[in-house]
């Protein structure tokens, strides 16, 4: 994963530098996404100001995915090209995520759906995001 994430940060003008680094190896042992409190938790060596810039960056150069939830919740999350394809379930009330895999034979019933209802519209689609909102087991 160093390496494709090297290559698409030279792309974009950046290097992958330690802290960079670090970032993508909290993220690549997540088994969700994470909010950028939650980084500083598990690295408190990791300046907080330091973490923002570099996802941001990271963001740009396509290999970290901001997850947008309710409110003010953001979560991060290494960009799906470099993982597996999933989707997610959201908490409208806490703003947890938590990854969902489907089925593959859904999966590709969802993916033949968006692929057909995008070329009507004209549009070439690229991919799919499917997010499940409502309540976790902590706010029902």
């Amino acid at each position: 994963m160093s390496i494709a994430a090297a290559g698409r940060l030279r792309g974009a003008g950046q290097r992958l530098t330690s802290n960079r680094q670090a970032l993508l190896e909290i993220l690549e042992r997540a088994d969700r996404p994470l909010t950028i409190h939650e980084i500083v938790e598990s690295r408190p060596d990791l300046a907080q100001s330091s973490v923002y810039r570099n996802l941001v960056v990271l963001e740009q150069s396509g290999i970290v995915r901001r997850v947008m939830t309710g409110g003010d919740f953001a979560r991060y999350e290494l960009d799906e090209d470099l993982t597996d394809h999933h989707h997610h379930l959201v908490c409208t009330s806490c703003g947890t995520v938590e990854d969902l895999a489907l089925p593959k034979e859904l999966e590709e019933t969802i993916g033949r759906a968006a692929r057909r209802a995008a070329a009507r519209h004209g549009f070439v689609e690229a991919g799919h995001r499917v997010d499940v909102t409502g309540l976790c087991h902590n706010c029902r």
